[in-house]
């Protein structure tokens, strides 16, 4: 019995540990990684020094505007480090900063919330396709991929677009996003009369 006690501890030994911990996968502002939540208890989780991932991201993303949100992927590996992979913005977030729009419709397919080319979906596509998981993917794929992101958006891609014409169309739109604010605010003031 001691024998084969003995053998299992030399295998153990020599067998490599194995990390069982899935990636984690969140959205996090450029350069405003903190130890605080929801980050920070995530990474603790996982038994990643917070303090330096920290500094380890924000100092990746320095070059970025401040507050893009961005995808990334972290795996931990058994001696505590990680392998930390920024990926571009969501597809969602930079069609809505190409329409110039801060939200998309609230009811897709019946209201049009803005409005892009078809260059800025070309430029969009040319982004997204360096994200890993676009790696397989081809051009026209990654734009028909787009073109139904778009559409749940609420945004409308176009041929030609006349700064003056979309100028004017923001300037509706902002009124009609106004009312469905205003009607929301309004909804959940009545509930809150309803459960109080």
């Amino acid at each position: 019995m001691s024998k084969a006690a003995g053998k299992l501890k030399s295998i153990k030994k020599g067998v490599e540990k194995i990390t069982h911990t899935t990636k984690l996968k969140t959205n996090i502002p450029a350069g405003m990684a903190a130890a605080g939540p929801p980050l920070g208890p995530m990474l603790g989780q996982r038994a990643i020094n917070i303090a330096a991932f920290c500094k380890d991201f924000n100092t990746r993303t320095a070059d970025m505007k401040e507050g893009i949100p961005l995808p990334c992927r972290i795996s931990v590996n058994s001696d505590r480090s990680y392998n930390l992979v920024i990926h571009s913005p969501p597809a969602a977030f930079l069609l809505k900063q190409a329409a110039g729009i801060q939200r998309g419709a609230m009811s897709a397919g019946r209201e049009v919330a803005g409005m892009i080319t078809l260059k800025h979906l070309y430029e969009i596509a040319a982004i997204k396709i360096q994200d890993p998981p676009n790696a397989l993917l081809t051009m026209q794929q990654m734009c028909e991929m787009l073109v139904g992101i778009a559409r749940t958006c609420g945004i409308k891609i176009v041929r030609e677009l006349k700064a003056e014409d979309y100028a004017a169309f923001l300037e509706e739109r902002r009124a009609v996003v106004e009312a469905q604010r205003r009607e929301l605010q309004e909804k959940r003031e009545a509930k809150m009369l309803r459960t109080g």
